[in-house]
């Protein structure tokens, strides 16, 4: 590896849930809302899901019997945050022209986006830098660590666990190696005023790719692994394939809940894909009986029992489940503090929905791939593989063979 100078340029968004900004701006802003996808109707602003659209059945290289036929859609909120922002403030037209709140998932989950950092970091030419660790401190105290992808960016989080709707900036600093920026700019919900500041420090190339699939073992599961089973080394392979130069290593962990023949089975990162196929083609779905699952154990044995690399890696968590956690105080602080440790570590948590995902569910994913610098992956019923799936709350998506989407995926975080 060799040393590079970069340039840390801060494009920082800190966005207020009440659409307005208090004790920075002299006038209350209203949110970006775009207008050909909302109506303002009675004080709020309406706008209706999105459709899938489009799958091409043959394009898929995996093997036989339903392997390369499951299909789902994929949704970055980062990418569509004037869409989540909205979200999370107004009411949404359901599939059956209903109107339904979503922004109470917020508080029942304790996970609040409202005041966003996001950070683009370059060299001094303008190429994006990947692995770069920035801090966010208040008052010079940490409060969220976030490493850049190879795009160069990165997002932090300020209150992260509690709604607060007013920011002084002058407490905020962002910090890269030993080199400080001030000022951080405060901005409203789905605003596009950002400013961008700079820093120089060094860095090291990153040319190594951690994936780690953390999976939902109980017994409704079955069609899941099953797919696991048959398209995982179709999936790695055809990276590999695009990728020479990126060493792959690849891990899994397999839980269920208390009570059952285990809470959580894991085999460690290795560079060896057959020893994980093989660990993965042992696993079988059984166990649980109630709806809720040991998620927060499974998602801190991902940091523990796994030996991610710290430096030099791409990180990505592959969270397959079709469960939410179970709803008691400590589990929500442990899934707390477990996404924060996540995102320190550069590791993006990728959810993969499968049926039986209810709403509950699918906004804790989303809080958590948000948080992370992740993107939302929901499996669809386009296939007619498995139970029924839920129709995500989302803006228009690409209905993909699933085979070929996390493929997609993982080549876009190596680019």
């Amino acid at each position: 590896m060799k040393n590079r100078k970069f340039i840390l340029s801060a494009v920082v968004c800190t966005l207020f849930s009440m659409g307005l900004l208090t004790g920075c701006f002299d006038s209350a802003v209203e949110p970006d809302v775009p207008s050909e996808s909302y109506a303002l109707a009675d004080g709020g602003y309406y706008f209706e899901m999105g459709d899938g659209k489009g799958v091409d059945s043959g394009s898929s290289q995996a093997g036989g019997g339903q392997a390369g036929k499951v299909t789902a859609g994929e949704w970055r909120d980062l990418d569509n945050w004037a869409f989540w922002s909205s979200l999370m403030q107004y009411a949404v037209i359901d599939e059956n022209q209903e109107e339904t709140d979503y922004s109470s998932w917020s508080g029942y989950w304790q996970m609040y986006t409202n005041n966003r950092v996001a950070v683009s970091v370059t060299d001094e030419s303008g190429n994006p830098q990947c692995g770069v660790k920035v801090r966010l401190l208040r008052g010079g105290n940490e409060v969220w660590v976030a490493q850049t992808d190879n795009k160069g960016k990165a997002n932090l989080w300020l209150s992260p666990w509690q709604s607060e709707s007013y920011i002084n900036q002058a407490d905020l600093q962002l910090v890269a190696g030993e080199e400080t920026l001030q000022p951080v700019v405060v901005s409203n919900w789905g605003s596009e005023d950002v400013v961008e500041n700079t820093l120089v420090v060094t860095t090291s190339e990153v040319n190594s790719l951690d994936i780690a699939f953390i999976v939902d073992a109980t017994g409704s599961m079955g069609d899941e692994i099953s797919f696991l089973k048959k398209d995982l080394q179709s999936i790695i392979e055809r990276v590999m394939q695009q990728q020479t130069d990126v060493q792959i290593r690849t891990a899994a962990l397999f839980y269920r809940d208390e009570g059952d023949e285990y809470v959580t089975k894991e085999h460690n990162f290795t560079t060896n894909l057959s020893q994980t196929i093989n660990f993965i083609g042992k696993q079988s779905a059984n166990g649980g009986g109630d709806y809720p699952e040991a998620v927060h154990t499974a998602l801190e044995q991902g940091l523990q029992a796994l030996s991610w690399k710290e430096t030099g890696a791409q990180k990505l968590a592959f969270l397959v489940l079709d469960a939410p956690p179970h709803y008691e105080t400590k589990v929500v602080e442990s899934l707390q503090k477990s996404i924060k440790k996540y995102a320190a570590n550069g590791i993006r948590v990728i959810p993969v929905a499968a049926s039986g995902v209810n709403k509950e569910t699918e906004f804790f994913l989303r809080f958590s791939a948000i948080m992370t610098d992740g993107t939302y992956v929901f499996i669809t019923n386009d296939s007619g593989i498995g139970g029924d799936h839920i129709r995500a709350t989302v803006g228009d998506y690409e209905v993909e063979l699933l085979n070929d989407l996390l493929t997609r995926l993982i080549l876009q975080y190596l680019e």
